[in-house]
């Protein structure tokens, strides 16, 4: 049995699995979350922009949150009845604070210290998946494409898999195996919403896009936002909150220049999220026949609502209707990704990064 530890950029929670491989086939059978309490979660959102006195907050940091994921992992255990000799490994991404894949020496920084994770734990850890890819000029995210492509990919249906968390993120599978898959983060996906129902409703979140989904679109602004220049980029592409966050967003509203209720800039923040996946899976995977939504916007209906608008006659369902929880692909990806690294196996898709070619991922940390 495997652990897989996902934190994502939304910073809401870490999700824990404990994950069963009959050969390569994942079989889901516990899962655990923790959310992120406001005094980490501030402190993790600081770091992903520039500020004083940063080094010391990221090492300190680097240590809480390795202990939130073996607490996480603890009470997966307990809860499941299952002991830390009954796990292979853990496979934990890391809650990634900064995340620069271009420029002249780009870099990526994924906190929870898996050495001390490992000590705490007394299980094999697997992480730091996303560095070895850069290494080899890749873009290190996303890597869930691997993952989906081993176990959602169809041979008489073209599909696409949309992870919504912080950012938004697709896979493109071709029905035929001679077509390469795709990958790459389209942009924003719940880091706007967050943000701004946070700077206005005083919670960490839209609750069921309730709030968003009684404004007003405002087609102008809506327009303005899409004229970011990420969003004309070619993949391999990537990015993350230091990037689209609240500071972006404000400066949008800056330059665009109207009064705006701040119940009519959800509804837009929504449409910006749904219009920007959509014109990515028409521009790059124009012959797709179902899409599949994991992530925590599949719980946004008015988000959901909107992509199936845009995209006309294409379904667009939870991966909950093919066995898999949307609120855990990613963390038994990063089950499946340990696996691989045991194994000696590749864990990334070139195709996907840019990375010169296949690479094994993530460093090994024995347990004691």
């Amino acid at each position: 049995m495997f652990i897989g530890l996902m934190s994502g950029t939304s910073m809401d929670a870490v999700d824990a699995v404990l994950v069963q491989f009959n050969g390569d086939k994942p079989r889901l059978i516990k899962h655990t979350s923790t959310p992120l309490p406001d005094s980490l979660r501030e402190p993790l959102l600081a770091l992903s922009r520039p500020g004083s006195n940063e080094l010391d907050r990221l090492a300190q940091l680097d240590s809480v949150v390795a202990r939130l994921f073996a607490n996480t992992v603890r009470s997966l255990l307990h809860k499941a009845g299952t002991t830390p000799q009954q796990i292979r490994a853990i496979g934990s991404h890391g809650q990634t604070v900064r995340h620069v894949p271009k420029g002249p020496e780009p870099y990526t920084v994924q906190l929870g210290n898996p050495s001390l994770l490992d000590e705490l734990t007394d299980i094999v850890t697997v992480a730091d998946f996303r560095r070895r890819d850069m290494a080899a000029g890749g873009q290190g995210a996303p890597l869930a494409p691997a993952f989906h492509a081993a176990f959602l990919r169809h041979s008489e249906e073209a599909r696409v898999i949309v992870n919504i968390g912080g950012m938004a993120n697709i896979t493109v599978l071709p029905a035929s195996p001679e077509h390469l898959v795709k990958g790459f983060d389209t942009g924003p996906g719940n880091v706007l919403l967050d943000a701004w129902a946070k700077c206005h409703l005083g919670i960490p979140l839209d609750q069921n896009g309730v709030w968003g989904g009684g404004g007003q679109i405002l087609s102008d602004l809506l327009d303005h936002c899409l004229g970011d220049p990420y969003f004309d980029l070619p993949p391999p592409k990537s990015t993350g909150r230091e990037y689209f966050n609240l500071e972006w967003l404000e400066q949008k509203l800056l330059t665009w220049g109207k009064p705006a209720a701040p119940q009519n800039v959800q509804a837009t923040l929504i449409r910006l999220t749904a219009d920007t996946v959509a014109a990515d899976i028409q521009r790059y995977a124009p012959e797709t026949k179902r899409v599949l939504i994991c992530g925590g916007g599949v719980h946004n209906p008015p988000l959901m609502a909107a992509l199936q608008n845009r995209l006309d006659s294409v379904p667009v369902q939870s991966t909950a209707d093919f066995q898999i929880d949307p609120d855990y692909v990613e963390a038994v990806g990063f089950a499946w990704l340990a696996k691989r690294t045991l194994e000696g196996l590749p864990g990334n898709l070139p195709e996907v990064t840019g990375a010169r070619g296949l690479r094994i991922l993530g460093g090994i940390y024995p347990a004691s």
